[in-house]
Parts: structure tokens; sequence; C-alpha cells
């Protein structure tokens, strides 16, 4: 298996897309995966089909929120942005991570 096919666990996306709009502002769905593939080192290149059901589900949740707008190129896109609730839910989903990988970590190195 490549880096490139690495499989996105459940749940990693959506926290992965709130934390990068929190880093880098307003984006569109393009400068959001463009970002994501860097930040992984090309481990994840996010296709359509997985990026805009996500950042759909995370609008409907109230975590983000869409406007129109002019892209770099000077085309039309959908910019995307954190809100209020979205910052509160990194907190939260960051806590349960970390204390994830803390436990899965006793089970990959175990004491010796």
């Amino acid at each position: 298996m490549s880096t490139r096919d690495l499989p996105i666990l459940q749940g990693t996306l959506d926290l992965m897309v709130l934390r990068t709009l929190e880093t880098m502002g307003p984006q569109h769905g393009f400068g959001l995966s463009k970002r994501i593939q860097q930040i992984s080192a090309g481990a994840l290149d996010l296709n359509q089909g997985t990026l805009y059901p996500a950042l759909l589900r995370l609008e409907h949740r109230g975590w983000i929120q869409s406007k129109w707008g002019t892209s770099e190129a000077n085309r039309k896109a959908k910019f995307y942005e954190l809100t209020r609730a979205g910052r509160k839910q990194i907190a939260q989903e960051s806590e349960e991570w970390e204390r994830t990988v803390a436990m899965m970590a006793r089970f990959l190195r175990p004491a010796e």
C-alpha cells in the first residue's frame, strides 16, 4: 500500500477540515483539499466525492458556514468558514483523539 492509499479513519476527516479552517481561515473546497494533502505529505489526496459530503455534513451540524466568493483564479467559488460551534467541536474532538492515541500507544508499545 502506498502512502497515497492511506484510508481515512472514520471521524478523522471532519477534524482535519475543521482544524484546517481554524488555521487558514475561510477556504474553498479545492484549497482545503490541497492543504490537507500538503499537511499529510501527500498521503491524503481527497477527491470531491469525499470532501464535499463532509463539508455539507459539517455545515448541517452548524460547525462551518459557507458563502460564495471569488477564488484566486477569479472564478466563483463557495468558501467555508469555521463557526463558534465548530471551534468548540475542535476542542472536544481533539481531546478525544489525544485519549485515543494515548490508548493505542499502550497497545503498540507495551511496557517491557
